[in-house]
């Protein structure tokens, strides 16, 4: 299953439990109602920053809403750091440069540049191959987890 179908069916699952609606999720989370229509008819993938609105609001992780785990971990997250602070520890933290991981992963150098100085967050497909490529999950990637 794709990560979008499997954020469709994730986030079906949880506004049933939660038993809420579109526009309920959507004044609990500040999100558009249609970006959330769009998300569970599976029409568009989320941005980073939505992603982690609605892990924050479910209390789950990235992980889990992408269908990267099974089971939603209820604990607490970290609050997400810039993601130019984020790239440049994890680079530190698994001590890879730039260019390494440039080219380990297919990320271009614009890409990776732009990440660097704060002007772009990563798609989602970014952020999961980055934590495929290190071993981690989204969160870690994200800065919610230790």
């Amino acid at each position: 299953m794709s990560i979008l179908s499997n954020l469709s069916e994730r986030l079906k699952e949880l506004m049933a439990e939660a038993e809420i609606n579109t526009t309920q999720l959507a004044a609990q989370t500040r999100l558009d109602a249609s970006v959330i229509a769009r998300l569970r008819r599976a029409e568009r993938m989320p941005s980073s920053a939505t992603l982690v609105i609605l892990a924050d609001c479910f209390h789950c992780s990235a992980d889990y809403l992408i269908g990267r785990k099974d089971m939603p971990e209820e604990r607490t997250y970290l609050q997400r750091p810039p993601f130019s602070e984020q790239l440049s520890f994890l680079l530190a933290h698994f001590g890879v440069t730039k260019y390494k991981l440039e080219k380990d992963t297919g990320l271009t150098e614009e890409t990776v540049n732009r990440w660097h100085r704060g002007r772009y967050e990563p798609s989602v497909e970014s952020l999961v191959r980055l934590a495929d490529y290190f071993g981690c999950s989204v969160d870690f990637i994200l800065g919610r987890e230790t």
